[in-house]
């Protein structure tokens, strides 16, 4: 669906839409949901794991080098590393450890990818943690061979920001964060729907998921930072070919987005929690106007951008995702699983129906990224006030998938 062409405003407008309709009514998944705000269903315990669902699933002969198989697989490799409190980002150093954040304690950590030994680096000054706000995500600069720059996204008293920090390993474990140089302040915080994502693209700039804070008309308002996807260099700048010339915005009409992921075209996707109809991944372009709170979900009009797919508040609450194996990897909150979105090589709707895996084996599912080929890291999320926590809760798990 195409909106009008930019003109002199300063504000992104709508562009080609992404048409979220599978194949049939059997196919169709629905969906919506948030972290945890208030509302009448985000309290509710998870629905009992179904008896169909399994970790792994047969796949098919091998497709075209640009299809994914229409069913996948997920295997249990290990798991890393447990008692994780509040993990919330994920993160890969070069070679191959991973750095972690606890949203609550505020404290980012370093896992080491063969034998999850961990060792905290430091806390980060100023942050605020209070229901879905707190330290949340983390990106490793993409000069950082050189700098030593990791980049966190985080709540205060006042705002959301993003600043990078010096990582130096010669000093005691505890003190090897330097003081944060904040890039980016002003994102409206609030209880909930603070988003919180933070990736580096293949363009090495940076973007942020950000969440309307329950206000949701900030989501509609092109001059707040509240309910977008921003763009930005590793300085916090505005990007050339922004829709904006003097901006950080790049999309609008977001409820809280949770994950950002490119695929092998590199083509931006996005996850974002709706409210009480669907939750959503939406292909991602420059403009685009994603409705909310005017639509959520597929809304058939031309004003606003439609998932290319979604999914009932029951069965996600999608959070980080990540693309292997010719596929976006999402990992759900309330829906206590990951799924499988296989994609096409030439456009921008699903291959073939999503499909669920590891439903209910542990719970919540906070963060998934890649970890190279066919492996994916995942993070769960019991210990964010809302899952029921078991012992050896939170957990980092490789897996295989296909």
């Amino acid at each position: 669906m195409r909106g009008a062409a930019f003109g002199s405003v300063r504000t992104p407008v709508v562009r080609k839409g992404v048409v979220a309709v599978l194949a049939s009514a059997s196919l169709l998944l629905s969906a919506c949901s948030a972290d945890g705000g208030p509302g009448p269903r985000e309290g509710h315990s998870p629905p009992p794991a179904s008896a169909a669902a399994t970790p792994s699933v047969s796949a098919s002969p091998s497709p075209p080098a640009d299809r994914p198989p229409a069913k996948g697989s997920v295997d249990v490799v290990s798991v890393l590393t447990e008692d994780l409190a509040s993990p919330w980002g994920l993160a890969a150093l070069p070679g191959g450890d991973l750095l972690v954040t606890s949203r609550d304690e505020a404290t980012v950590s370093r896992i080491d990818g063969e034998t999850g030994k961990k060792t905290v680096l430091g806390s980060v000054p100023g942050v605020a943690p209070a229901g879905e706000g707190g330290l949340l995500g983390v990106a490793v600069g993409p000069a950082y061979g050189a700098d030593h720059q990791v980049y966190v996204y985080f709540t205060t008293e006042s705002d959301n920001r993003i600043a990078r920090l010096q990582y130096d390993e010669a000093k005691p474990a505890g003190q090897q964060l330097g003081a944060p140089d904040t890039i980016l302040r002003g994102i409206p915080k609030g209880t909930i729907h603070n988003g919180g994502r933070i990736a580096f693209g293949p363009d090495r700039m940076l973007y942020a998921g950000t969440g309307e804070t329950g206000d949701t008309g900030l989501a509609q308002d092109r001059k707040s930072l509240a309910g977008k996807i921003l763009r930005m260099t590793p300085d916090g700048e505005p990007v050339h070919g922004n829709p904006e010339a003097d901006s950080v915005v790049y999309t609008y009409g977001h409820r809280n987005v949770q994950g950002l992921a490119w695929d092998g075209q590199k083509r931006l996707w996005a996850s974002e929690f709706g409210q009480d109809t669907w939750d959503e991944l939406n292909a991602v372009e420059p403009g685009g106007n994603y409705g909310w709170p005017d639509v959520e979900g597929k809304g058939d009009d031309a004003s606003f951008v439609d998932p290319a797919a979604q999914w009932k508040t029951s069965e996600a609450s999608p959070s980080g995702i990540a693309y292997a194996e010719g596929s976006i990897w999402m990992a759900g909150l309330r829906g206590e699983r990951l799924w499988r979105i296989p994609l096409s090589g030439t456009d921008k709707e699903p291959l073939a129906a999503p499909q669920a895996f590891l439903e209910g084996t542990y719970g919540r599912l906070r963060t998934v990224l890649a970890a190279g080929g066919d492996r994916l890291w995942l993070v769960t999320g019991n210990t964010d006030g809302r899952g029921t926590p078991k012992t050896g809760d939170d957990r980092i798990l490789l897996l295989k998938v296909r």
